[in-house]
């Protein structure tokens, strides 16, 4: 099993990544940074916003209105952004979210590590 802080050091691993977050998807708050560099409080705030608003969005245009996301990948000229929903013990869901340049990075092997790295946690 694994802690938030060996999750993130794992997670900064896999080939490509700039930055990595550990979100609480309820209050937009950084639970755990690691990477390069932007404000995680403010990177924190911005991508639960983001991730709530498509979420919304897609539950609004499915049958019955509501959806599980097992992954979001938005991809900019930035690079790659994966969101990675986790399910936790307790209130507030967590989210890793993690930014791989576009050069370096594997997006399947990158999802695939993500996967495997998140399912180890232990939340």
């Amino acid at each position: 099993m694994l802690g938030l802080d060996d999750c993130l050091t794992e997670v900064m691993a896999i080939p490509g990544a700039i930055d990595a977050l550990v979100l609480d998807h309820n209050s937009g708050m950084a639970v755990a940074a690691g990477g390069s560099g932007t404000d995680p409080e403010y990177s924190a705030a911005a991508l639960s916003e983001t991730l709530r608003v498509m979420t919304d969005g897609i539950a609004q245009s499915s049958a019955g209105g509501t959806v599980r996301i097992e992954d979001m990948i938005v991809v900019s000229d930035q690079g790659y952004h994966l969101f990675r929903p986790l399910e936790t013990r307790f209130d507030g869901p967590l989210v890793i979210y993690l930014h791989l340049d576009l050069e370096r990075s594997n997006l399947a092997l990158a999802r695939h590590l993500l996967h495997a790295i998140s399912s180890r946690l232990d939340l």
